[in-house]
């Protein structure tokens, strides 16, 4: 049991460092564009750089917040929270799925006003200039670095915070493409492209933003796990010498870790201390197996006759 606690403060410890790293670099490069963006949007009389500099501002704030849960949902657990705190990465993964569809709804309402101002009212979209297009362009290179950078660290931390903030990532990509398809557009002579591009995109932040609510609840709500995860259990059950029947499996997600609950029969002949090895034995197995199990409850029963043998 020590070795395991000892086991789990030092890959919080690790996690916790890869959560700062990428959360610190993520930081510093939003806050680069979200600068970069405004100059270059109003030298380049685009609006949809400049609000695309305000996405930025916004993702450096959620980026600190990213940041503080992450290291207090590695907290070692106490007598208020004994089984941890990681379902506060989950909640967080809720609300940055929140503010992606937020960020959907602002770019989307900004391009259909000035796409009926252009249609009713014969109001022509501001004329944007080629320093715009660079911006734009440099903005989608940068994201998609700073995309598989958070993506691969998400994975190493089993962060789902981390993860959310991933596709965040991409959806700004998708943001900025629409600009360029825009500005690109409006500079051949059909203004109203930027717009309507702006609205298209907002599809796509949409269907983002819905995926990362419903990961994110999904491990609020004790959901189980995934079929192969199951049926990788089942097999190490299987295989356990001792192990006459698996009576019951239980598992539920813990923010991105899982809890695991079972009963096993065993031959009622056995003694106590006989019988707790064999269970000893499998819930260190599963646990070998599967790191990302934070803990593995096993009950063990009487073998009765009549049930399938392992």
């Amino acid at each position: 049991m020590e070795r395991n606690e000892n086991s789990e403060k030092n890959r919080n410890s690790a996690e916790k460092m890869i959560i700062v790293k990428v959360s610190f670099w993520t930081i510093v490069l939003n806050a680069c564009l979200a600068v970069m963006k405004i100059i270059t949007g109003i030298i380049g009389h685009s609006s949809a750089i400049i609000s695309d500099a305000v996405n930025s501002i916004s993702d450096v704030a959620t980026t600190l917040v990213v940041m503080v849960t992450g290291n207090i949902s590695r907290k070692e657990h106490d007598a208020d929270h004994p089984y941890g705190h990681e379902k506060i990465e989950s909640i967080v993964s809720v609300l940055l799925g929140v503010a992606l569809l937020f960020t959907a709804y602002e770019i989307g309402k900004s391009g259909i006003i000035i796409i009926y101002d252009y249609f009713v009212n014969g109001i022509e979209p501001v004329m944007p200039n080629f320093v715009a297009l660079i911006a734009g362009i440099s903005t989608i290179v940068i994201k998609e670095i700073m995309y598989q950078f958070t993506r691969l660290n998400a994975k190493k931390a089993n962060s789902p915070s981390l993860a959310a903030m991933a596709w965040d990532h991409r959806s700004d990509e998708f943001a900025s493409l629409g600009a360029i398809i825009g500005i690109g557009g409006a500079m051949l002579g059909v203004h109203v492209l930027e717009p309507i591009a702006s609205v298209v995109i907002c599809g796509f932040i949409v269907r983002l933003g819905i995926k990362t609510v419903k990961v994110g609840f999904s491990q609020l709500v004790d959901q189980a796990a995934n079929p192969e995860t199951i049926q990788l259990i089942q097999a190490i059950v299987a295989k356990q010498k001792g192990v006459k029947h698996l009576d019951d499996l239980k598992t539920r997600m813990f923010g991105m870790r899982l809890y695991v609950d079972m009963e096993i029969a065993v031959d009622p002949k056995l003694t106590i201390l006989e019988a707790h090895h064999i269970s000893h034995l499998l819930h260190d197995e599963i646990e070998a197996t599967l790191p990302d199990i934070k803990h593995c409850m096993i009950h063990v029963n009487p073998y009765k006759s009549g049930e399938i043998d392992q």
